[in-house]
């Protein structure tokens, strides 16, 4: 199975000359504990978590009024393709220690977000599915 499958498309964004204010407002109001950074055309090019803004803002007693997304960004975001196979993005994800992916589509273009909650969801629900199966096995047979 393909991320495009199980992914996000509604995917919380940031610019990276916002200031820290205006993603923290934006992550309180949409529920999320992160924002993926977009350039101007919609390529993903960092990431900034409610963890960065605790160790990189408060922690540094910043002024999240004038300091940017820019500065307290983890660069180089991840990413996987919408083709790529969610077994690969786990993988990804084990390798660099990471709990989300940015998607991009065939132009590199931010489409989703894979989360470790979205692959569990999946598989959690799979294995729902195969228990049905298993107790109408049972009755049946």
């Amino acid at each position: 199975m393909n991320v495009e499958k199980i992914c996000s498309r509604n995917v919380d964004r940031s610019e990276p000359g916002e200031t820290v204010r205006v993603a923290a407002g934006r992550m309180r109001q949409r529920g999320v504990g992160s924002l993926v950074v977009v350039d101007e055309i919609g390529l993903p090019i960092g990431i900034v978590t409610d963890r960065d803004l605790a160790m990189r803002v408060v922690a540094e007693a910043l002024d999240p009024g004038t300091t940017t997304v820019r500065e307290v960004m983890t660069e180089g975001v991840q990413t996987v393709t919408e083709e790529c196979s969610v077994e690969e993005a786990v993988e990804r994800m084990e390798r660099f220690g990471i709990r989300r992916l940015a998607v991009r589509d065939a132009n590199g273009l931010l489409v989703g977000l894979l989360s470790i909650d979205d692959v569990l969801n999946h598989f959690a629900g799979e294995v729902v599915t195969l228990g049905r199966l298993i107790d109408a096995q049972r009755v049946a047979g």
